[in-house]
């Protein structure tokens, strides 16, 4: 079930053993993608999805920078992510470590996210390309439910790009 309001589907495949790829085009041009995933006040709006409600969104956006962001999730639980700035070129590509917060994750290298930003007759191509370091981590985030949840914040942030192209 890819589909969503506008009909762009999400796609989720698997490169290699160690990586994930997320692929959405989006009904805006790139410097609207960009804003709506670097501003932290835009960010509260999408990164939940549908599975609760974002407390937190801290984003300090250079190389070295720390992200992090922190949800309630449906349940009651708390659910947070952070990372580090690696590589910044605004409007086209993000480098990131991504850490999630939790026992799961713990003893295993933070995965590393490369997002692009590719624009083509006003409408917005991302990729999010998660590289880890072993086929279990991988496979451990992929069994996490993260399908549905990303499925989700793709729709809403294409709402919320389209709003702000309007």
């Amino acid at each position: 079930m890819p589909e969503t309001t506008s009909g762009n589907p999400v796609t989720i495949t698997t490169p290699t053993d160690e990586q994930i790829l997320i692929t959405r085009e989006f009904d805006a041009p790139k410097h609207l993608v960009y804003k709506a995933w670097t501003t932290p006040e835009l960010v509260r709006r999408w990164w939940a999805g549908r599975r609760g409600t974002v407390d937190s969104v801290e984003i300090d956006l250079r190389v070295g920078g720390r992200w992090r962001y922190v949800l309630t999730a449906n349940g009651g639980f708390q659910v947070a992510f952070h990372g580090e700035y690696r590589e910044i070129v605004p409007n086209e590509r993000i480098v990131t470590t991504e850490v999630y917060e939790s026992p799961e994750a713990a003893g295993h290298e933070a995965p590393l996210n490369i997002i692009t930003f590719e624009e083509t007759d006003g409408r917005t191509t991302l990729r999010l390309l998660t590289q880890t370091s072993t086929k279990e981590l991988r496979d451990l985030i992929l069994r996490s439910g993260m399908e549905v949840g990303v499925r989700e914040q793709m729709e809403i942030l294409d709402e919320l790009t389209r709003s702000l192209a309007a």
